[in-house]
């Protein structure tokens, strides 16, 4: 199906187009500078968006490394520059027809989805050792007007960026030809889809507690990485939800999906201006009234999708009544510490959880909602909250015993 060599940093097989490779990207295996290793960028860094991926041991242990005021500190350098740097040892340069055979043709039978920027589809190859290697591989809708600008923001942050919690990038491919332009991205393999599926998609088992918390964590972790991990650059997410959290093999979540990532701000400022984007119902109001975008717009993002794992409800319902259609609305009907806080709690859970974790859970999705973005909780702080709640609950669970994946057996 498609399976052939692949080597990392090597041609896996001949291209027949000739315009394969534009003239600022490298030949794999070819020696080039370091600054045209990577597409270069057609407007200022700070206009692009991205995001970054890989495997850093310990969150807690990077932020401690930095300086104490780490979100505060002024970034040094602009991602373009650490893309030019760097960006030529960690990605490798696909031509468009291995790309095209490890899918099928891009066959339809491999596609996995579809979303603003294309189309992604399972992708295999073959190791140096002959080993069958799935990789999930994202094209570009051709029609997309912003789509080579996210392309192009992907490659830079991703070729960067390195976390456990991040989605790796292994890859890009950029063809022009007189016809067409192909844009393309070459990622791992999340077997699990996303925490949207198995949230609201009723084909899924529905996720334990313990899982659900293990999944925040792991997503709080990898926001902190953006905000506060990275000596040189601080980086916005700006559009977290769950449909954005995949899963690995093991539940594992890491981040996806970065065409509207941010620097942030530079040296004297306190924000970045921008044109609002993002995903209605997660975008923070103050965003969105503003254009003024910080770490802090990323926190309550991050604040909805937490109601969501509570509720099993999207943040946006339009199928409910009315007073529940608007998740965060009906939410504030039950507070945490009310008699009723139990009705918002998703019934999917059939009750397995502990009443005081959750209610501190929404204590904390409060936090990150507050109106007044200076007072939302650093990521960080929420990182230690979150290992704190999942301390809360018992070592073995009901749904545990049931499921060695920490998944409730499904309703028959």
């Amino acid at each position: 199906m498609g399976c052939f060599a692949f080597r990392s940093g090597g041609k896996s097989g001949s291209s027949s187009s000739t315009s394969s490779r534009p003239q600022q990207h490298p030949r794999p295996g070819a020696r080039t500078p370091p600054a045209k290793s990577a597409p270069a960028s057609t407007s200022s860094s700070s206009s692009s968006s991205g995001a970054g991926a890989g495997a850093q041991s310990n969150t807690k242990a990077a932020a401690a490394s930095a300086p104490a005021a780490a979100s505060s500190a002024t970034p040094t350098r602009t991602i373009q520059e650490l893309s030019e740097e760097r960006g030529a040892q960690r990605l490798r340069v696909f031509d468009l027809d291995e790309l095209g055979s490890a899918t099928n043709g891009f066959s339809r039978a491999l596609k996995l989805g579809e979303g603003g920027f294309g189309s992604v589809y399972r992708a295999f190859f073959r190791s140096a050792a002959g080993a069958r290697v799935v990789l999930a591989v994202k094209r570009l809708n051709q029609r997309s007007l912003q789509g080579h600008k996210q392309w192009l923001a992907e490659v830079q942050f991703l070729g960067v960026l390195e976390h456990p919690n991040l989605v790796k990038l292994i890859g890009y491919c950029a063809v022009d030809s007189e016809a067409s332009k192909h844009r393309l991205l070459v990622y791992e393999f999340m077997p699990n889809k996303s925490l949207d599926d198995h949230l609201f998609n009723r084909a899924h088992p529905p996720l334990s507690w313990r899982l659900r918390l293990q999944i925040m964590l792991g997503a709080a972790r990898g926001l902190d990485y953006l905000h506060e991990g990275v000596p040189e650059v601080q980086v916005i997410y700006r559009d977290f939800k769950a449909s954005n959290v995949l899963l690995d093999a093991e539940f594992k979540p890491k981040l996806s999906d970065f065409g509207l990532a941010r620097e942030g701000p530079t040296e004297g400022k306190t924000h970045v201006s921008t044109a609002v984007v993002g995903t209605h119902g997660y975008a923070a109001p103050d965003y969105i009234e503003t254009g003024h975008l910080t770490v802090k717009s990323d926190v309550w993002s991050f604040g909805v999708v937490l109601y969501e794992i509570l509720t099993g409800r999207r943040s946006l319902e339009r199928s409910r009544p009315a007073e529940e259609q608007k998740l965060l609305g009906w939410v504030r009907q039950h507070p945490p510490d009310g008699a009723g806080f139990r009705a918002i709690m998703d019934p999917r859970l059939g009750g397995r959880y502990p009443l005081a974790a959750a209610r501190e859970v929404a204590r904390l999705a409060d936090r990150c909602l507050g109106k007044n973005p200076k007072e939302r909780p650093a990521m960080r702080d929420v990182v230690e909250v979150l290992e704190r709640v999942v301390q809360m609950e018992p070592t073995t669970t009901t749904a545990d015993k049931r499921g060695g994946d920490g998944r409730l057996p499904a309703k028959r």
